[in-house]
C-alpha cells in the first residue's frame, strides 16, 4: 500500500498546490461577494433617504430594485460558497482520515513483521533448548536406570 512518497514530493505536493490555489480562489470570491453586498446596500441606503419632497421617479425606483436584486445575488453567491466550503471540509477530512488509516496500517504491518521475526527467533531458541534437553535426557544415567514403559 505504498503510495510512492519519493524524493520529488509527488502527489502530496500537487495536492497541496491545488489546495492553495483553491483557497486563493475562494478567498477572492468571498472578497468580491462581500464588496458587492456592501456596495449595493450602501447605494440602497443613500437612495432611500427621507427627503422633504417624497417624489421618486421611475429611474430611482428601478435603480433601487436593480441594486436590491444584485445584493440578493451576491448573498446567494456567498451561501453557495459556504456550502462549497463545507463540502471541501468534509471531503478533505475524509482524505486526511484515509491518509491516517494508511499510516496506521503501515505501522501495524511493521509491528507484525517484528512480531513474526521475534516469534521465529523464540521458536528457534525453543527448538535448540529442546534438542539440548533431549540430548541430556538420553545421555543421563537416570534414563538408563529406569525400566522401559510400554
Amino acid at each position: 500500500m505504498n503510495k510512492g512518497g519519493g524524493a520529488g514530493g509527488g502527489p502530496t505536493a500537487a495536492a497541496a498546490a491545488a489546495a492553495a490555489q483553491k483557497q486563493k480562489t475562494l478567498l477572492q470570491r468571498v472578497e468580491t461577494d462581500i464588496a458587492n453586498v456592501v456596495d449595493h446596500f450602501t447605494f440602497l441606503v443613500n437612495v432611500a433617504r427621507v427627503n422633504d419632497p417624497p417624489v421618486r421617479n421611475s429611474q430611482e425606483a428601478f435603480m433601487m430594485e436593480m441594486r436590491a436584486a444584485r445584493m440578493v445575488q451576491a448573498a446567494d453567491s456567498l451561501l453557495k460558497l459556504v456550502s462549497e466550503l463545507k463540502q471541501t471540509a468534509i471531503f478533505s477530512g475524509f482524505a486526511s482520515l484515509n491518509d491516517h488509516v494508511d499510516q496506521r496500517e503501515a505501522e501495524f504491518n511493521q509491528q507484525a513483521e517484528k512480531t513474526d521475526h521475534l516469534l521465529a527467533r523464540i521458536g528457534e531458541e525453543a527448538a535448540a533448548s529442546l534438542k539440548e534437553l533431549e540430548s541430556h535426557y538420553y545421555s543421563s544415567a537416570q534414563r538408563t536406570s529406569e525400566p522401559p514403559q510400554p
